[in-house]
């Protein structure tokens, strides 16, 4: 009897320790998929680079003593964010134009090229209407980062992108942005704590002249993103809510929390840009959008794609390492119904 009961204990062992093994394996597996790859969008020569952002337990907001935070960044609380991958750049007009302008179908139709399945499904994609007058406002197209878009028209983007890639991209919540941010640094910008040498990682409003700046100028945080601080403001997935931080004190870390948008205004952008004092360039800092944003734009309504007087605004894509299923996708509201915006 002994003699079996050990063998039973060996057999459960020996299943405990294959078990640990495939999760092992599993998760060597996973951390292999994250590394650095280019995007390149077909039948044109847009392309970009992605980088990977390893998952962890991060604190998100500010603490009382950092200087010029704000109120809607407190309490500090942990926040766990899983694998992505985010674009090394902010998504720039290049490779926005070629999705607002249907460039890439043009090309494929030049070069009687047969469409695919993901073309189709690609072309499917809703696209912003025909803006009423150049909104680069003569700051630079070409290497520049697309600006003056509204949250859904930045989703647009992201479901097209989807699309004819066939890997699944979004905007990131707050929480991932900021997360992104800091790169593990838990300093008030992710070079440090003063602004002394802020001219040497950021666009604002003392260097930038008045206007964005091409892409990639200036020092990268510690994982290789560059301007988190600074040169447009970027677009989250998160409604903005003043007092959202103080809904996650558990002492546990909070998982995905994002507040899926149900009203218009306002909503969440982060990073700080080059019209923005250094305060706003800080990880933590928080800005919301609102109607003056659309100031300058004649239509009535005001169009549901572009933010008129928000040349300060633009976005990054991330791809997150477990793809999110369909329900999710609606749950969270990753990609939106045009109709929705007019509600």
């Amino acid at each position: 009897m002994r003699h079996l009961t050990g063998f039973l204990i060996c057999l459960g062992l020996v299943a405990l320790f294959s078990f640990s093994s495939m999760n092992a394996h599993a998760e060597d597996a996973k951390k292999e998929e994250m590394k650095s790859y280019t995007v390149e969008v077909p039948y044109t020569d847009i392309a970009f680079d992605m980088l990977p952002i390893p998952g962890g337990v991060y604190k998100m907001g500010s603490p009382e003593n950092e200087k010029d935070r704000a109120d809607d960044e407190s309490p500090v609380h942990q926040v766990k964010i899983e694998p992505f991958w985010m674009a090394k750049f902010e998504a720039t007009w290049d490779e926005y134009d070629t999705f607002r302008y249907k460039l890439d179908t043009q090309r494929r139709k030049l070069s009687r090229l047969k469409e695919t399945e993901r073309d189709k499904k690609g072309d499917a994609v809703t696209r912003p209407t025909k803006e009423y007058r150049d909104m680069t406002f003569g700051m630079g197209h070409d290497g520049f980062p697309a600006s003056c878009m509204t949250q859904l028209a930045a989703k647009a983007y992201c479901q097209w992108l989807t699309e004819i890639t066939g890997d699944f991209y979004r905007l990131p919540t707050e929480a991932e942005w900021e997360y992104a941010c800091r790169a593990g640094t838990t300093t008030a910008y992710s070079f440090g704590d003063n602004t002394d040498n802020i001219d040497d990682y950021a666009w604002y409003f003392d260097n930038a002249d008045e206007k964005y700046q091409k892409v990639g100028q200036k020092k990268p945080n510690p994982w290789g993103l560059y301007d988190m601080h600074g040169n447009v403001a970027e677009w989250c997935l998160d409604q903005y809510v003043p007092d959202f931080y103080a809904k996650s004190k558990s002492c546990k870390p909070a998982v995905f929390p994002v507040v899926v948008p149900t009203t218009l205004y306002p909503r969440v952008v982060r990073g700080g840009s080059w019209d923005d004092d250094p305060d706003l360039l800080r990880s933590a800092a928080r800005e919301k959008s609102n109607s003056n944003w659309k100031i300058r734009d004649p239509q009535l309504p005001k169009s549901i794609w572009y933010h008129t007087d928000a040349t300060h605004v633009g976005f990054r894509v991330i791809r997150p390492l477990k793809r999110p299923t369909a329900e999710e996708i609606k749950k969270y509201a990753f990609e939106r119904d045009p109709a929705a915006e007019l509600k």
